[in-house]
């Protein structure tokens, strides 16, 4: 697949969208850089770094990272090569502080956001896709116990590494994630829709299909 010159998309939804699953795609497909914070966050805490440790309390708790936390790690990785290639950025902005930041940093550079991509999704969905996500230990495949199951229970398919069901994708905490993205995230639409640059996905639609949707709308307005 070819691909579209002077992309620097958002991908923008709640958690279960699919966000990262699509961003990984056509990262592969049009050579793009995936940026993932919850990639970033997670290998934080892996490795025990001080953003990591920070970082722990507001996921164990099923919240929000910071902000500042989060906007420095993002600004760190786009000052370095990627600044000069076309990128996905997948989990980030969250809220309009963060958002505002990330637009000054790329105005700045000269290269502004060209899409953002809002995965639209009912919440009784989105309840079911969570819960049901279990995570390789291994690899960091995502699957999920309904809609996509592993061969072998409790195995991924991809590298043989054990499953773990997150604690924030527990019932509890995906409540508590789902409330907290309402009331920190739905304001990013408004935010996005005054730049012209918001395009709304129907990411309930199997795979192929929202891959389809996203295709289309990162092929407008590039280069």
């Amino acid at each position: 697949m070819t691909r579209p010159d002077g992309i620097r998309a958002v991908f923008l939804g709640p958690p279960g969208a699919g966000k990262g699953t699509q961003a990984l795609e056509l990262a592969r497909s049009l050579a793009l850089a995936h940026l993932s914070t919850g990639d970033m966050l997670r290998s934080h805490v892996a490795r025990g770094t001080a953003l990591g440790q920070r970082a722990k309390a507001f996921m164990d708790a099923g919240q929000l990272v910071a902000d500042d936390l989060i906007i420095a790690m993002v600004e760190d990785r786009l000052r370095t090569d990627l600044a000069d290639a076309g990128w996905i950025l997948d989990g980030f902005p969250r809220t309009v502080p963060q958002a505002k930041a990330l637009d000054q940093s790329l105005r700045s550079s000269g290269r502004p956001l060209t899409h953002v991509v809002y995965f639209a999704v009912p919440r009784t969905e989105l309840m079911s896709r969570l819960t049901g996500r279990r995570t390789c230990s291994k690899c960091g495949a995502i699957w999920n116990v309904t809609f996509k199951p592993t061969t072998v229970d409790g195995v991924c398919d991809l590298c043989g590494g054990a499953l773990a069901h997150r604690s924030d994708d527990r019932p509890e905490a995906v409540g508590r994630r789902l409330e907290e993205y309402e009331r920190s995230t739905q304001p990013l639409l408004a935010h996005y829709r005054v730049s012209g640059c918001l395009i709304e996905v129907d990411a309930s639609r199997v795979p192929s299909q929202v891959n389809d949707q996203i295709v289309a709308a990162l092929r407008r307005n590039a280069g």
